[in-house]
């Protein structure tokens, strides 16, 4: 077996340990797996940067199905390509499936039993905790971030996304993913073109402050 190959193969089987360790043990529903994806796959596993995974969440977030299992896809997808996108995606989704399907016929049962509401009152706590935290740690680039127009989205998507959460206006929070791609790519744009704009006017100038015995040099 070719070196190639075993590093591949080692990657896929740290793939499906990490995921399947992330769909077992966190409660909550995608957004609060963010945090721990996070933390395995950029602070422990150093397979992204920081700024990578913000990418990811944000992709995950505006493409359809769930944001756990798209940001495992992508993460997988990066470490180990296709197949890495297949065995991360299946990963995360099995223990999910089992225990779901396992606890599905009890639950019904047990419902109304007082430790079983206790149980859920204290999984719901730790379940805003993980998805502050993400929240908190997604945040960090804000820190080296230098561009006036980015902090303006992001207050003002912040703002709308809290008057529709506690139902002051009716706004439906996928025109602010909408509104945030069309941003970025219109900002983009004009941004690229300013700096060539830039790149040109700069050496004309440089040229017109020249002497005659440098253009005669040159």
């Amino acid at each position: 077996m070719s070196k190639n190959i075993k590093v591949k193969l080692k990657n896929l089987i740290i793939l499906a340990f990490t995921f399947l360790k992330i769909g077992a043990l966190t409660f909550g529903g995608g957004y609060a797996m963010i945090s721990i994806i996070e933390r395995e796959a950029s602070a422990k596993r150093k397979w992204l940067t920081s700024e990578e995974m913000l990418d990811i969440v944000a992709i995950a977030k505006s493409t359809p199905g769930p944001i756990a299992l798209n940001s495992a896809t992508f993460v997988g997808a990066k470490v180990a390509g296709f197949l890495g996108a297949f065995v991360a995606s299946i990963s995360v989704m099995l223990p999910p499936i089992v225990i779901i399907t396992l606890i599905s016929s009890l639950l019904t049962r047990y419902f109304d039993n007082p430790y079983v509401n206790w149980a859920f009152l204290g999984m719901r706590a730790g379940v805003a905790a993980l998805i502050l935290n993400a929240v908190i740690n997604l945040g960090k680039f804000l820190k080296t971030e230098k561009r006036p127009a980015v902090y303006a989205v992001f207050f003002l998507c912040l703002v709308f996304g809290l008057l529709s959460v506690f139902h002051i206006i009716s706004f439906d929070n996928i025109f602010i993913v909408l509104g945030t791609i069309v941003f970025g790519i219109i900002y983009t744009l004009f941004d690229s073109f300013f700096k060539k704009r830039k790149q040109k006017i700069l050496p004309n100038k440089l040229d017109g402050s020249m002497t005659e015995d440098d253009r005669e040099k040159k």
